[in-house]
């Protein structure tokens, strides 16, 4: 037999072995995803691996700013109060919310959640003996390496003693340097010879998708981090003048308050400062009081241990379509005087009510928010112009502003004069007026009215149309007849109600 014969032979023998094997396993019931032929015929199956990118790490964010973390503790001494139970929450952080507003400050310095209900005791449970002292606790952060730290200030308000605990558990004590409750923001103190690992806040905008971590301790557990990303910006909660948080998604809990939420560059973007929960608990919705903001307040907390804010001293609101329509506006824009507060830099200087401050200083005005954080940003005693919209046209005001006040100013009451009562119906909004020694009060609104609509209620008191004063009803139905003349599709109602005086404007009925 030939080499090559008997080469053949052998491939053949190989071939029929290998198709045997194959076939066995076949029979088997094993699948191979793949078989490798060896010189020593061994079958190897590979491990699955996906290639694919790769989310980001926050490790290395988490490592270099945690150690500017803290845990803030906080003992404050209470008033014995024996008609007060463990479960009541009348003094705490931002309880001028109403029970029922589904945003409730999450951190709680008496130790209960804060949801829907609180405020009652649990079944089988009577009232506690009142304490003399009560503790809380928040997060904090370092902004500078000799010891000064922000935090909430409904962390530590009404606190006597604050302790600060490191990222290592070691334990200082901190005093208090200034607070500022319109913003909601604190500084304290910890005086130690040792430099402390700080952090700086963002100077560049925050993007809305950007990642975000956040830094705290929840539940009094030490340090937790978690992350998520950026969801909305600008947010108003009712919580304040200059509400414009910042809504992030990462898991912010009871304890979080005062703590920070960072980029991925480690800066911070935002100190937490309230949720969103019916439960008291995180889902997904928190708010962050932004760099841009807590950035100057801190710096003046620091400085003078108080913030001071310019002050027009004018009641306002916005501009709807209707009352820019009544006034012959083009746009809804700017915010509109309800009335200037007796004795205010607004008041000396001639804003009236019924004018729309449309610009300060050459700077758009969109709606009160604006107007009051522009205002805010000004020292007493600056000069500002102020541009308003008055009797279809722009007028420049020069106002020297005043301090904001830390009470309430009561708004100057018109004088009126008084007729013989007699009762006036203005059938076309659905309204019945009368003259008292109060002015020209609203006697009856027709149910279902465009008068009721817009939010009309019996005993409002009637104070100027179309932006001239009215003394009488005779007023009252002069300037609107003024206004059908004028052919305006809708007149402009300043009503007052126990202290508070709004713009409403009501459509005039076609024909």
């Amino acid at each position: 037999m030939t080499a090559t014969n008997s080469n053949n032979s052998t491939i053949k023998r190989r071939t029929k072995a290998l198709l045997g094997s194959v076939l066995a396993l076949g029979l088997g019931g094993i699948v191979a995803t793949q078989v490798l032929v060896t010189p020593t015929n061994q079958a190897l199956a590979e491990a699955v691996r996906v290639q694919a990118p790769q989310a980001p790490s926050f490790a290395d964010v988490v490592e270099a700013v945690s150690p500017a973390v803290v845990s803030v503790r906080v003992e404050a001494r209470l008033q014995p109060a024996s008609n007060r139970d463990e479960f009541s929450f009348g003094q705490d952080g931002f309880d001028f919310l109403p029970d029922d507003h589904p945003l409730k400050r999450f951190f709680d310095r008496r130790g209960g959640s804060r949801e829907f209900g609180f405020g009652k005791r649990r079944r089988g449970e009577g009232r506690k003996k009142p304490r003399r002292y009560g503790k809380s606790q928040g997060s904090g952060f370092f902004v500078s390496e000799d010891g000064y730290l922000v935090t909430n200030n409904h962390v530590i308000d009404k606190g006597s003693k604050f302790t600060i605990v490191m990222h290592d558990g070691t334990e200082l004590d901190a005093t208090m340097v200034g607070s500022d409750p319109k913003t909601d923001l604190a500084v304290l103190k910890v005086d130690a010879k040792q430099k402390f690992t700080y952090v700086d806040f963002a100077k560049k905008k925050t993007r809305i998708g950007d990642w975000v971590v956040a830094v705290g301790n929840p539940f009094g557990l030490g340090g937790t981090v978690t992350a998520g990303i950026v969801s909305a910006r600008g947010r108003d909660i009712r919580s304040g003048p200059y509400d414009d948080f910042i809504q992030i998604d990462a898991a912010v809990n009871k304890g979080n308050s005062g703590g920070p939420t960072f980029n991925l560059s480690g800066e911070v973007i935002g100190v937490n400062t309230a949720i969103f929960s019916p439960s008291g608990g995180n889902v997904g919705i928190a708010f962050a009081i932004p760099a841009s903001t807590a950035r100057d307040v801190v710096a003046e907390l620091i400085d003078d241990g108080s913030v001071t804010r310019g002050w027009l001293g004018v009641q306002i609101q916005k501009v709807t379509e209707d009352i820019a329509e009544s006034i012959g506006l083009g746009d809804a824009r700017g915010a509109i005087v309800s009335a200037p507060q007796d004795g205010s830099p607004a008041d000396k200087a001639g804003i009236k009510a019924g004018d729309v401050i449309m610009a300060v200083d050459g700077k758009d005005i969109k709606g009160p928010k604006e107007l009051a954080k522009l205002i805010a940003s000004y020292s007493p005693k600056e000069r500002a112009a102020i541009s308003v919209w008055r009797n279809g046209g722009s007028k420049e005001i020069i106002v020297e502003l005043g301090k904001l006040p830390s009470g309430k100013k009561v708004a100057k009451k018109a004088k009126k004069e008084q007729d013989d009562e007699v009762l006036v119906p203005l059938e076309s909004f659905g309204l019945t007026l009368k003259l008292t020694d109060k002015g020209v009060e609203i006697a009856k609104v027709e149910e279902n009215s465009p008068a009721a609509t817009k939010g009309f209620r019996k005993g409002n008191i009637i104070i100027s149309v179309n932006g001239s004063e009215v003394a009488t009803v005779s007023d009252v139905e002069e300037a609107l007849a003024s206004a059908v003349q004028a052919k305006r599709k809708a007149v402009l109602f300043q009503i007052k109600a126990g202290s508070n005086n709004r713009f409403v404007a009501l459509p005039v009925a076609k024909g």
